[in-house]
């Protein structure tokens, strides 16, 4: 039995390891979660009101994927179209339901892309396949298919060559057949490239799907190695999570996570070999909150001082003594991932985190180590090595830093 090779844009895809999720559309200028329309019974009236009133005035594509990439992020995904039906794209002529006949008029996924383009960050395209106003979604299911494959095709056919595609919905018609088979191969036929995911919900977590699919999802979840061994094909992984407790945008939910809970997150989908889709909510016409702008500005830090093993690192066989801890491969390097460390400092100064003891091993390492030293500072770490042990002592951060997670680069003789 053996693992099967990734094609190569899935490859590329796992290799950017860290992206930015945006939600956005006409619930946004309610400030009350991306649900807000089925849960609250909005009526279509007070619906229209939004999409008269939609302007995306302070939406600025190339400000955001400049905030994703500053943030370490290499892949954004747009919610072109979301549950409520309306579309941030032209449909040339497919619903009147669409960006150009609000008083935006303009083609944000198209500025979306373009942007992404300019900075070297894959585009990806989320579209809803669940669709609460179209007649056709609970009354003709065969005709808004055609209608679902059209809008999809559009997106296919006018944006160039596009890094994937982002279903959501399926799982609202689980027994239904959604004729699969030939939605996919209209996309691989147009974009041959394109990572196709179609996420399995907050039940069916890490649940692989049509052979088409590139990627198993983990909605607020924490994904867990792939068992690739005898499979047909390689697919990866990735974790999506929101920022506090919504998708779009809710003016009082300030249950936000915190840095340390991020960057922790982000580890944990590298330490398994996964992505990490970190999700944004726009307010109300295309804007990105002072929040949101301070946390991307604190994960950027971590992520600037990690970058030489976060993205190109490989899950390896190295063992670490603690169970957090986990080992990147690069360039015959090991890089370890070294989690809850304190702050140094006489204890009547500094409130030490719960800690760890400082000595730590490795084990599983079939190679003799040269040496040990942090990345954040280049200190070198004293370690002793006994047959394939080798231990070594993991010191706190210094006064005046505190990186969370802390990266140690292991180079072998």
């Amino acid at each position: 039995m053996s693992i099967p090779v990734p094609a190569k844009y899935i490859a590329d895809f796992e290799k950017r390891g860290f992206g930015m999720f945006i939600h956005w559309g006409l619930y946004s200028q309610l400030a009350q979660g991306e649900w807000t329309m089925n849960l609250h019974h909005i009526s279509q009236e007070k619906y229209n009101e939004l999409f008269n009133n939609f302007t995306a005035e302070d939406f600025d594509a190339k400000k955001i994927v400049a905030l994703a990439k500053q943030a370490g992020m290499k892949y954004v995904t747009l919610t072109t179209r979301h549950h409520d039906g309306f579309s941030l794209y032209d449909t040339r002529g497919l619903t009147d339901y669409d960006v150009m006949h609000t008083p935006c008029d303009r083609d944000l996924v198209k500025e979306f892309v373009e942007a992404c383009r300019e900075e070297d960050i894959l585009p990806i395209l989320y579209h809803t396949t669940l669709d609460w106003v179209h007649p056709d979604f609970d009354n003709d299911f065969d005709a808004y298919l055609e209608y679902l494959s059209k809008s999809v095709e559009i997106l296919c056919t006018h944006y160039g060559k596009i890094g994937g595609l982002w279903f959501d919905g399926n799982w609202s018609k689980r027994d239904a057949d959604w004729k699969l088979d030939e939605f996919y191969g209209m996309i691989r036929r147009l974009q041959p490239d394109a990572m196709i995911i179609n996420n399995t919900g907050l039940s069916r977590q890490g649940e692989a799907g049509h052979p088409e699919l590139d990627s198993v999802t983990f909605e607020q979840g924490q994904a867990t190695p792939m068992d690739r061994e005898g499979k047909a094909k390689y697919i990866t992984a990735e974790m999506c999570q929101t920022m506090n407790r919504h998708w779009g945008i809710a003016a009082h939910d300030l249950d936000y996570k915190s840095p340390r809970q991020m960057i922790e997150r982000l580890c944990h989908a590298r330490k398994v070999g996964a992505n990490y889709l970190l999700n944004i909510g726009l307010t109300g016409q295309g804007g990105v909150t002072k929040m949101t702008e301070a946390l991307l500005e604190v994960i950027g830090q971590w992520t600037a001082m990690a970058k030489d093993s976060l993205y190109d690192g490989k899950v390896c066989d190295i063992r670490c003594s603690h169970e957090k801890d986990f080992v990147l491969e690069k360039d015959g390097a090991a890089y370890v991932y070294v989690h809850d460390l304190p702050l140094l400092g006489p204890k009547d100064v500094v409130a030490a985190y719960e800690s760890t003891d400082e000595d730590h091993s490795l084990s599983n390492l079939h190679r003799k180590v040269k040496s040990i030293r942090w990345i954040d500072n280049g200190e070198e770490l004293l370690f002793s090595q006994t047959e394939d042990v080798c231990s070594y002592r993991a010191v706190g951060f210094p006064y005046g830093s505190h990186w969370i997670v802390r990266v140690a680069k292991v180079e072998f003789e």
